[in-house]
């Protein structure tokens, strides 16, 4: 047996600017993993101050605040006896970094800031702070008072370098270097550093922890070392939900990896590996040669805290932990979750009393129902499991004020702080949609309203005064990304929630998610609203019309879904899209049986590809006031921080891009009318 290491990651759900309350889940974490044995501790990506802070860290206050709660982490005796690795924002020669503050028993042994800076979708990193351009390069940084009296000393070192204990080396990357090309961890691994940690603020979109974890996996398949992986979790004050799911990976094996959604806001996972097995895998590899002619030095610096020990090894108790198989979720029980846990995070720090969700009838709110249903049957299991800080919050819903066990289903807990309603005109709603509502209501036992608003809307009024428990609610949004991409919403209506939960998932993976959650949540009530025709009911209904959402729309819910990804992945305009979507929805184009992309011909391409940029350009304006959604996809619409694109655009219609696509349309007839001949 070789040299074992016993190091600890961590998911925590910090909140931004909760100062004290960051700064004691970290100390809680280092708790839990000095309990578990470790003598290595990384949490998440500026875990002091919570990394959504944003515009927040222009204000001089988020770094005075930051080393003072660093501080008293230092002075804290618990937290000695094991190295870690916190994740601080730093002002340094007047400039902001982002950096890992390395420490051990009270002592910074390293302040290293992040190099490469994540610039794209809902990241402005480069907005805040200053990326350290001098790879392996370190140099002085000035103490503070308040941290230059608990080193002993006025300045510690500031840069790009690693830590060396008596039996290894470990250096430290920061979330998006693990995506770039060259990461860092590559040229330190070939300088021999045998553990990587990696600090995260990695957010939450549908089938994106594959990815992730791939590239994890990756990182030391190729290089051998152990990579430790944390990851923020929760929703921490803005549109985003943190996913956790912090990992130990090995020789490019899973050995231990924690939740990807969870109520917990400390979870610490940890492993015991075998040094000796690293060294074995990169003498088994191609890196020698490499490694050998590699320039990229890093400077060491010595610390004689061992993180193994002579007699731990000779322990027969003790041994590496074994590899897993990595776990993941389907994406209907990752709406369920992240929905969920979302909603619960918003709930509790926002202080109010439960949601409003208005209820159509439609496949769109019954999903924001069920999300909302699905945060009862997680708040449940929290409650099972005996977590503390769950029922602290619960108790905190009116209606429970100060008891104790109370309640032993979903549908207890979802009565006095989840109310539906449904709002419909006697002319324009079916008598179906109403009833599909209630029927909805009372199977999760939530309190339902059902008001005619050809009525007085003074109604309104008397819904807070029936609703058991009382207090404030948010109102809940159901609006998805296809309606979004469209327009297909009227301004201030429906784009006029607190937050809307489904506002970034399609119609498709919705109706996946009911479909689940039918059978899943046992609600076979759920069974009529994947049958019934979307409709918005905004025309009263004939005997021989009912309208439909799709006819209204002049394309189905399936296109939107690939006009949306064509448009903010693939980067296309109308001419690129149309170029592309000739091909993919060609008539003459030999399929896969699995193929279920829609056929047309190059003219009827062309009226669809103007079609959606005419609505999307003319209904732009509408995502300036956008409910804010819990972001699940990379191709949503949402105006508010994400999608930056013009909402004032010149006519589409006249454009030169339409004129170019229908020069390539007249090309295409021309050709595919010469083979006809």
């Amino acid at each position: 047996m070789g040299h074992l290491v016993t190091v600890a990651t961590c998911s925590l759900n910090q909140w931004v600017l909760d100062w004290e309350g960051n700064l004691g889940r970290i100390i809680e974490s280092i708790h839990q993993a000095k309990a578990a044995g470790a003598r290595l501790r990384v949490g998440p990506e500026l875990e002091i101050c919570g990394y959504s802070s944003l515009d927040h860290f222009h204000e001089l206050d988020v770094y005075t605040h930051s080393l003072e709660m660093l501080a008293q982490l230092l002075q804290d005796k618990s937290t000695h006896g094991i190295l870690l690795d916190v994740g601080v924002p730093i002002l340094h020669r007047n400039l902001r970094y982002n950096c890992r503050v390395i420490c051990l028993d009270g002592k910074i042994l390293l302040i290293r800031p992040k190099m490469w800076l994540a610039n794209d979708g809902n990241y402005r990193e480069m907005r805040h702070f200053t990326p350290w351009m001098r790879p392996r390069e370190t140099e002085l940084f000035h103490l503070p008072k308040i941290l230059a009296e608990l080193q002993g000393e006025t300045h510690v070192l500031f840069g790009d370098a690693v830590i060396s204990t008596p039996e290894t080396a470990f250096g430290a990357e920061t979330c998006e270097e693990l995506f770039t090309p060259k990461a860092p961890h590559i040229d330190m691994a070939l300088d021999g550093v045998e553990i990587i940690t990696n600090s995260s603020g990695s957010h939450f979109t549908l089938r994106k922890l594959d990815t992730r974890l791939q590239l994890i996996m990756e990182a030391t398949r190729k290089s051998g070392g152990v990579y430790l992986y944390a990851n923020q979790q929760g929703c921490d004050g803005e549109r985003l939900y943190f996913d956790g799911c912090a990992m130990i990976i090995v020789n490019g094996d899973v050995v231990a990896q924690g939740s990807q959604f969870s109520l917990n806001d400390v979870e610490v996972v940890t492993a015991t590996v075998d040094l000796e097995e690293v060294r074995s895998y990169r003498a088994a590899i191609s890196r020698g040669l490499q490694a050998a002619a590699s320039t990229a030095k890093y400077q060491r610096i010595q610390t004689p805290f061992e993180l193994s020990s002579e007699d731990g090894d000779a322990d027969v108790t003790v041994a590496p932990t074994l590899l897993i198989q990595p776990r993941y979720h389907s994406v209907e029980e990752e709406i369920a979750l992240s929905g969920g846990c979302y909603l619960w995070d918003y709930l509790r720090r926002s202080g109010t009393a439960g949601y409003l969700v208005p209820l159509s009838g439609g496949i769109d709110s019954c999903a924001t129902a069920g999300i909302v249903y699905s945060l009862c049957r997680i708040v449940m299991g929290g409650l099972g499991e005996g977590n503390k800080q769950v029922l602290e919050e619960v108790q905190r819903i009116p209606k429970y004020g100060g008891e104790g066990v109370f309640t032993t289903t979903p549908q207890e807990l979802c009565k006095p702080g989840f109310s539906p309603i449904y709002m419909g005109m006697k002319k324009q709603s079916s008598r179906e949609t109403p009833q599909r509502a209630q029927d909805l209501s009372e199977a999760i036992g939530s309190y339902h309203v059902n008001l005619d608003i050809d009525d007085e809307v003074g109604q309104m009024l008397s819904t807070a005064r029936q609703r058991p428990g009382g207090g404030s609610l948010l109102v809940l949004g159901s609006a998805n990304v296809g309606e979004s991409l469209r327009g297909y919403l009227t301004k201030y209506d429906c784009s006029s929630a607190d937050i809307n939960p489904i506002g970034s998932i399609d119609k498709a993976d919705l109706k996946r998610f009911i479909a689940w959650a039918e059978k899943n949540f046992d609600l076979p009530c759920l069974h009529e609203f994947l049958t019934a025709v979307p409709t918005a009911e905004l025309e009263p209904i004939t005997e021989d019309y009912v309208q439909s959402d799709e006819a209204d729309m002049g394309m189905t819910y399936q296109e939107l879904t690939i006009f949306g990804r064509l448009r903010k992945l693939n980067k296309l305009g109308p001419f690129g899209m149309f170029q592309r979507l000739v091909h993919d929805w060609s008539i003459d184009r030999v399929r896969k049986p699995d193929d279920d992309a829609p056929y047309y011909t190059p003219t009827q391409v062309a009226e669809k590809v103007k079609k959606f940029f005419h609505f999307y350009a003319i209904n732009r304006h509408k995502m300036t006031t956008l409910t804010p959604a819990l972001h699940c996809n990379d191709y949503s619409p949402d105006d508010n921080r994400f999608d930056l694109r013009p909402f004032l655009y010149p006519p589409f219609w006249k454009s030169w891009s339409f004129k170019r696509i229908d020069m390539e349309l007249e090309k295409i007839e021309r050709k595919r009318a010469s083979r006809k001949q």
